[in-house]
């Protein structure tokens, strides 16, 4: 098939799961510029580094066995994962950092996005390599963009949420969720390409990433069901002081929060925007010291103060 097809193939999936994702988040939705970042970064920067060091980490394998059969195992099920996770993880690890990656939802968004991109350059090249003859490249299509894909979104955000909840944590969770969620991300990555290494486990692998995903969007929309909790928790406090009406908790609680009618277009995502910050930044100064609840808390100084403005205004 020409390398056109096989590009647009690849593309419009993984831009959808993208998009689909990102617009779940609606309480504190992720700049869509992040998005694209992060998304490129597992597109490019995580599948170059994996093809240069894959290689490598297999090589003293080589030399203990000469069986083709066991080292491509041990490639597909072993190296694999553990370089691929490692590399696409590697930027959350550095994108936590961002003040806009505070929560378990952000790390499933941000994670998702990496995941996407480079199940979106591995598609690609599988298309090119093994889509010899429009059936077989219309098969590839098919499995590789409804569950290889999917298997890069999962096991990446897997990783993610766990960096999500372990930024606000206590010491001890800060430093073991990043390895359960690297060690889950492995797992459903190795137990994906273990199951379509043989005839007899595809059906398995298929069951595996549908229950898997199944999972990966009852975890989403818990994790937003308590995001709500929160908000609504923290802005009772602010409504109760005065600075915010008792009709827009009410809204809030509605989740209507973000409805065109009950304020003014040109105001409406700011405020609404500075409403969540404002409870996001309540709950994590809870569990900030030092520099950043000082930046907190200053933060927490200018939402109120633009709060209070806008809502004098209103």
């Amino acid at each position: 098939m020409p390398i056109m097809y096989s590009f647009i193939a690849a593309l419009i999936p993984a831009v959808g799961y993208s998009l689909f994702i990102w617009k779940m988040d609606k309480y504190d939705r992720e700049p869509l510029s992040q998005i694209i970042i992060h998304f490129i970064w597992g597109a490019l920067g995580a599948t170059i580094l994996s093809i240069i060091f894959s290689p490598i980490l297999l090589f003293p394998f080589t030399l203990v066995s000469s069986n083709t059969k066991i080292i491509n195992l041990i490639s597909t099920v072993l190296i694999a994962p553990g370089v691929e996770e490692f590399f696409k993880g590697l930027f959350l690890i550095y994108s936590i950092n961002n003040k806009k990656f505070d929560n378990l939802t952000d790390g499933l968004v941000y994670g998702g996005a990496i995941g996407l991109g480079f199940g979106m350059t591995e598609n690609f090249l599988y298309f090119i390599t093994y889509g010899d003859t429009l059936n077989s490249w219309a098969t590839l299509v098919v499995i590789r963009s409804g569950f290889s894909a999917v298997t890069h979104l999962l096991s990446t955000a897997s990783f993610g949420a766990m960096l999500g909840l372990a930024k606000f944590s206590s010491k001890f969770f800060k430093y073991t969720l990043p390895i359960v969620g690297f060690s889950l991300a492995i797992f459903i990555h190795a137990v994906w390409n273990f199951s379509v290494s043989f005839e007899f486990t595809y059906l398995f692998g298929f069951l595996f990433i549908i229950i898997s995903l199944i999972v990966f969007l009852v975890i989403f929309n818990l994790s937003l069901r308590s995001e709500i909790n929160l908000i609504l928790a923290e802005l009772t406090e602010e409504s109760e002081s005065g600075l915010i009406p008792l009709e827009h908790l009410t809204l809030i609680a509605s989740k209507n929060i973000f409805s065109k009618k009950w304020i003014k277009n040109n105001i409406r995502n700011n405020y609404t925007k500075s409403l969540v910050s404002l409870a996001f930044r309540k709950a994590q100064l809870k569990n900030s010291t030092g520099k950043k609840k000082e930046y907190i808390e200053n933060e927490l100084m200018l939402l109120r103060s633009y709060i209070e403005n806008i809502n004098r205004d209103l």
